[in-house]
């Protein structure tokens, strides 16, 4: 890893916690019912209209403590706006491109329950039927049976991996692992809680679905993915990295900053394995590529209708943490996450990866659409990407 720029301890004070929120909530049981669907597809939303300067607004600045870019695709039924603010790298201080490709982290799940989705559509997989049905010999013999929607919907009660202290995000990106070994790390430690009874949201859920595609398609994962959505919907600037650690094409670069002796350092994390996030994390994209495939996938070009209503219904259960504690109601769907906000109802998904938080939403209607990418000098944070935040406030006109 290598030392780019320095900060001031005060300047790094001010840096906020920028990694992907991925709130503790439930998700749907495996069958969803189409009268619970929060904003049905035929409601049209009405929205302010849209406010470029305040977007242009958000994105000023950079790079300071917080991020070194920021790339912002906003789009309505009329119009659309291709924005970005920063650098491409802290040595050259090139302009960062509207065009850029980056990480897109855990939006990488959209793209995975749309391939699981379509093979229910196919009559290829069942979501009530369990994963041990499909993997014999994945979970331990003493686990409970976990169904494929309950891994979609985050409600398996599936345990994560326990990591040392010692190890964080960007030294995993130096390690390469098979899915089966994080599977096999994760369930070392005991079921979080009854299948189906709460939410909690842990990339194994995912690990296990990419598994589940491939035995039952006989193909890699990123090969179904490849041929299922990024080919036939022209994403030319989308790819699934595997085993590459590079970011090819276009980019901004990632940076995290590490506090040495009283100042901060900044380290180009652009480069590492993505093995140890892999179907829940490893592609790369761009703003208007999002953009296409969330069009594609809200209007039932990649997933039948009937069966994409499991993508925007939530369950009624509670959303659960750590600490063993119900807090509030789930917001999750099988792949995505819904937030309603003064009266505003938006589905998408957030993701990060050292370097980059991201996130991808829409009205259902597609009314207003939104994709981002903040290269976040914070991939240990706790919390929302606030320049995210500020980013989803003014794109959707909310205060």
């Amino acid at each position: 890893m290598k030392k780019i720029w320095t900060l001031s301890l005060a300047a790094t004070l001010l840096a906020a916690s920028l990694l992907e929120y991925a709130p503790r909530a439930a998700a749907e049981p495996a069958a969803a019912a189409a009268s619970k669907t929060a904003t049905p597809a035929a409601e049209k939303t009405v929205l302010p209209a849209l406010d470029i300067q305040s977007i242009r607004e958000a994105i000023s600045g950079l790079p300071n403590a917080k991020a070194t870019a920021a790339l912002v695709y906003v789009g309505t039924p009329t119009d659309s706006w291709l924005a970005a603010s920063g650098v491409n790298d802290m040595e050259s201080k090139e302009p960062a491109r509207a065009d850029g490709r980056f990480r897109i982290g855990s939006i990488t799940k959209v793209f995975t329950a749309a391939v699981v989705l379509q093979l229910v559509a196919e009559q290829k997989v069942d979501l009530n039927q369990s994963i041990q049905h499909y993997l014999p010999d994945v979970l331990p013999a003493d686990f409970p049976t976990v169904t494929i929607g309950q891994l979609l919907n985050h409600t398996s009660g599936l345990p994560s991996p326990k990591l040392p202290d010692e190890w964080n995000e960007w030294d995993l990106q130096n390690m390469n692992w098979t899915p089966q070994q994080v599977v096999d790390l994760a369930v070392k430690n005991p079921m979080e809680f009854e299948p189906g009874t709460r939410q909690h949201y842990v990339n194994i859920n995912y690990f296990l679905a990419g598994l589940l595609i491939e035995q039952v398609t006989g193909n890699p994962y990123e090969m179904e993915v490849q041929q299922r959505i990024v080919q036939p919907l022209h994403m030319t600037n989308t790819y699934l990295p595997g085993s590459s650690t590079r970011l090819i094409g276009t980019h901004a670069h990632g940076y995290q900053a590490v506090n040495q002796d009283g100042t901060t350092e900044l380290v180009d994390v652009t480069e590492g394995s993505q093995s140890f996030t892999w179907a829940a994390g490893q592609i790369i994209s761009t703003t208007s590529d999002l953009n296409t495939f969330m069009t594609a996938l809200f209007t039932g070009k990649l997933v039948p209708r009937d069966v994409l209503e499991n993508m925007f219904t939530v369950p009624e259960v509670p959303m659960w943490n750590q600490d063993g504690q119900d807090v509030g109601m789930a917001t999750l769907s099988m792949g995505m996450m819904r937030t309603t906000m003064n009266g505003i109802t938006f589905w998408g998904k957030t993701g990060a990866r050292p370097g980059y938080g991201n996130g991808m939403f829409a009205t259902r209607d597609l009314e207003r659409r939104l994709v981002y990418s903040v290269n976040s000098t914070d991939a240990k944070g706790e919390g929302p990407n606030q320049i995210g935040n500020k980013i989803g406030m003014a794109a959707f006109g909310l205060k």
